[in-house]
């Protein structure tokens, strides 16, 4: 049986002037009005800062894309609600809670390995188990190649040896890699394949030309990976380089360019659409 939803009215209902009383007698008592107290009034702001607090610490949180390494899945200048729980490590203080592993194919919000206040978003490619190695771009999976529809396509023009083909020797060509992942890489090649270690996850980006990932830092561990994006609440058109323009004048003329063509650079087609 459906249930209908109803509008309830808390508090006390005045009593009107004029209405009848139990002697059927006309009152003239005027309507009371109860006052809210300094100390209600702060007791109500503090309980909507400490639920607030704990959505955005615990359930949810707003990130902010600022690079080109998830096209076209992900635009810079796109904003997400995060879902913290789902896919998040288990902590045993909320055993009600639904919670799974993260799957290849997710979208992935994770601290950066070394980078504890750095929060990254490529997508999963591995899993605890699984071998991986890029054939001109192609990933081939447990001997597999995947379809990836969500990949940004290669130019044609553009071949990177340790990008396209990866595990590689890192070449000049490759000198975003980290010291670290150079010495360790090699721990983990079995025949042509990298072999993801347990308790570790391979991420990488759809924009694979334009991407620092996995392939150039290595691993993810489960501990760092924070949630998973739910949807798009704003897009605004923002320029690649945006990130990189520190400093107050420059964050002052950000905001005063957003005010100006709030209406005209938002992507509307993009407001609150899910993120696959």
């Amino acid at each position: 049986m459906a249930t209908e939803d109803k509008l309830v009215i808390n508090g006390p209902v005045p009593r009107l002037i004029g209405a009848k009383g139990a002697d059927g007698e006309i009152g003239s008592q005027a309507v009371s009005e109860v006052k809210e107290t300094p100390f209600e009034a702060l007791a109500s702001i503090c309980s909507v800062l400490v639920i607030g607090m704990f959505i955005l610490t615990f359930l949810a949180q707003n990130f902010l894309i600022p690079s080109g390494s998830m096209l076209d899945a992900l635009l810079v200048g796109d904003h997400l609600l995060v879902d913290r729980i789902t896919i998040a490590p288990r902590p045993s203080w909320m055993p009600l809670v639904h919670y799974r592993e993260p799957k290849r194919g997710d979208i992935v919000v994770f601290f950066g390995p070394g980078q504890p206040d750095t929060h990254l978003v490529k997508r999963l490619i591995g899993v605890p188990g699984d071998h991986i190695h890029l054939r001109n771009g192609i990933v081939i999976l447990n001997g597999v190649a995947q379809n990836e529809p969500y990949v940004k396509p290669r130019p044609e023009d553009v071949y990177s040896p340790y990008i396209d083909d990866f595990p590689s020797v890192p070449t000049s060509e490759a000198s975003g890699v980290t010291a670290e992942w150079a010495v360790d890489l090699p721990n983990h090649i079995q025949g042509n394949d990298l072999v993801v270690p347990p308790g570790m996850y391979f991420m990488m980006g759809d924009n694979r030309h334009n991407s620092n990932d996995g392939r150039f830092w290595g691993f993810t561990p489960r501990a760092n990976i924070v949630g998973r994006p739910l949807f798009n609440y704003w897009s605004f058109k923002t320029p690649d380089d945006q990130m990189y323009k520190t400093g107050l004048a420059n964050q002052i003329a950000w905001m005063g360019n957003v005010v100006l063509h709030f209406f005209t650079d938002t992507r509307w087609k993009r407001t609150l659409n899910p993120v696959r």
